[in-house]
């Protein structure tokens, strides 16, 4: 008959009570005072009782330190309390960085324990690393709201802008960003995406947090506009990528088209100049009879002008096309608070007599290349949000003006914060979010022109009281901040997290609010510092320092077990 197979438990001492398994860090320390006093001549015995633990259990921890494959120095290492500590160090990094900060997933991380052998001294299958994760999980999760509740308390009031959209994965994702910090406020699954379930989630993710939100950016979509209208009582500002995408998608294919079909007639025209040249060519090289010879002189001329009609085709096709490029890129010169030329303010009539000529230009274009009715809708989608544009431009300055003149300062000093500070700031700003050298150093230059003058010695605002001089730069940097005309901050998050869901085909809540935690309080600008350190105005507690803390002892790797074949039992034998 078959034995039944043994069953498993704690042990247990002689009156029956369960016995305590030793923590991984204070089996490391009692082990390390055993070796020091047995290197001193004491015996096993003595070892043991002054360590508090049972000989038996001593010897089983010391033999364990030599069924590794590791080299003997790196085991023994690895059973002291600093190299204990450098192992939980090392193996919380690679668990963090594979699955919070990458997306690389749990299977990368027991490769990688497995590759680096330090699957001899930490449990590396996919159920332990997969329980590892999730309490690493749950302990971002805890410090980001506790963080939050914290930095909350002393948070100095503020206004902000909000940047909103949806992504789907394929759970409609609602994701909100504040663009000058880059702290995320939101980023939940929802059964639904209308204004009502905008209006719950922002609330909930604004609660305890002492800020009014003035401004949000964002597309056109209805329920975002609603929701910043009604709920928020905020201004809507476009967003201008979506506004150059609709433009792009109308007329880049068309007169992309337009030069493609242009470029095979040149091609066509200049083979037939070549066949004429040709023929002619041909015909004199024989002798002929007597009569007309053909009019090569006049098909010559002929095709010489068809190539020339294509070559002058190909011309305006790509002068058309480059204009209309033009065009659309301009829109992004021109939409700006200040013009960034001399930095003086930009009204909004201003505004739109510029953003009305670009329209022009692609309107002209439209009509020579002849584009259809579905190219003009694009067209007109993207005309349909001049207005939207031009009112957050007149809105912008309003509010400037406002935050301005509540300045406990004099008209003088005033007019120069209006004049050459806030715009100086908005012109550094520009600058760091410029494309090309060349146009980083020359919005720079201009910034420096207008700020060069408030830093002399004899300026009135040098002259004032340093709680007065504070308030003022305070004011003139959320001036500057104040036009926010893109919101990129929550495409590039949306794309971000794509990446997660694509390698893991799955974000389950708690890996999501995981991924927020990481993104408001680990990742750190050039600056060094968070997003979380730029949204409250205070610095915040190590993220991964406190994981380090927190997080129970490594679990060791399973014992080994038996590498035989499975052999059923035969009937006979039973």
């Amino acid at each position: 008959m078959p034995t039944e197979a043994p069953v498993y438990c704690d042990p247990v001492d002689s009156q029956g009570s369960a016995v305590p398994r030793w923590d991984r860090a204070e089996s490391a320390a009692k082990l390390l005072d055993f070796d020091t006093a047995r290197g001193r001549g004491w015996s096993q015995r003595a070892a043991a009782q002054e360590a508090g633990v049972p000989r038996s259990t001593l010897l089983h921890w010391d033999a364990r330190r030599g069924r590794s494959d590791l080299p003997d120095a790196v085991a023994d290492f690895l059973e002291t309390p600093i190299g204990l500590a450098w192992l939980h160090r090392l193996v919380l990094a690679a668990v963090f960085v594979m699955t919070l900060r990458g997306p690389e997933g749990i299977r990368l991380v027991c490769e990688f324990l497995r590759l680096s052998g330090l699957a001899e001294v930490v449990a590396a299958s996919f159920g332990a690393v997969q329980k590892l994760t999730r309490q690493m999980q749950q302990e971002v999760v805890a410090f980001g709201q506790q963080e939050r509740t914290r930095l909350a308390v002393g948070m100095a009031p503020k206004a902000i802008t909000v940047c909103e959209d949806e992504t789907f994965h394929p759970q409609p994702c609602l994701v909100a960003i504040e663009p000058v910090s880059n702290f995320v406020l939101l980023e939940r699954y929802v059964e639904r995406r209308d204004a009502q379930t905008w209006n719950e989630t922002m609330a909930e993710a604004l609660a305890g947090l002492r800020v009014e939100v003035v401004q949000s950016t964002g597309d056109e979509g209805q329920a975002i506009k609603c929701h910043a209208r009604d709920a928020l009582q905020a201004h809507h500002s476009p967003d201008l990528f979506h506004v150059q995408h609709s433009l792009s998608q109308g007329v880049s294919l068309p007169l992309a088209s337009r030069v493609r079909r242009a470029a095979e007639q040149y091609d066509k025209a200049v083979r037939k100049t070549a066949d004429v040249l040709a023929r002619r060519d041909a015909w004199h090289a024989k002798r002929h009879g007597p009569g007309r010879p053909p009019d090569f002189d006049g098909r010559i001329e002929r095709a010489h002008e068809t190539e020339h009609a294509a070559r002058q085709a190909i011309d305006e096709a790509l002068a058309d096309q480059q204009a209309c490029r033009d065009a659309v890129a301009g829109l992004s010169t021109d939409y700006h608070a200040y013009r960034l030329d001399d930095g003086m303010a930009q009204s909004a009539k201003q505004l739109r007599v510029l953003l009305e000529a670009r329209f022009a230009v692609i309107d002209s274009i439209a009509d020579r290349a002849g584009l259809t009715e579905r190219c003009r809708k694009k067209i007109d989608k993207a005309r349909r949000v001049v207005d939207a544009m031009v009112d957050t431009v007149a809105f912008v300055h309003t509010e400037i003006a406002v935050r301005i003149a509540g300045l406990e300062i004099s008209p003088a000093e005033r007019t120069e914060v209006a004049r050459r500070l806030v715009p100086g700031l908005y012109l550094e700003r520009v600058a760091g979010r410029a494309k090309q050298a060349e146009e980083r150093h020359v919005l720079r230059d201009t910034a420096e022109r207008l700020l060069v003058p408030l830093r002399a010695a004899g300026h009135p605002l040098r002259r004032l009281a340093p709680e007065t001089a504070e308030q003022v730069e305070d004011v003139a940097r959320l001036c500057a901040d104040l036009f926010q005309r893109s919101s990129s901050c929550v495409e590039g998050r949306n794309g971000q997290l794509a990446l997660f869901h694509h390698g893991l085909h799955c974000l389950t809540e708690d890996k999501l609010a995981a991924l927020t935690v990481v993104h408001n309080f680990h990742i750190r600008r050039t600056d060094g510092t968070t997003a979380a350190q730029r949204f409250f105005g205070a610095g915040h507690d190590d993220l991964f320092g406190r994981l380090v803390d927190r997080m129970p002892q490594l679990a060791r790797p399973a014992r080994g077990r038996s590498r035989r074949p499975y052999q059923p039992v035969s009937k006979a034998a039973a």
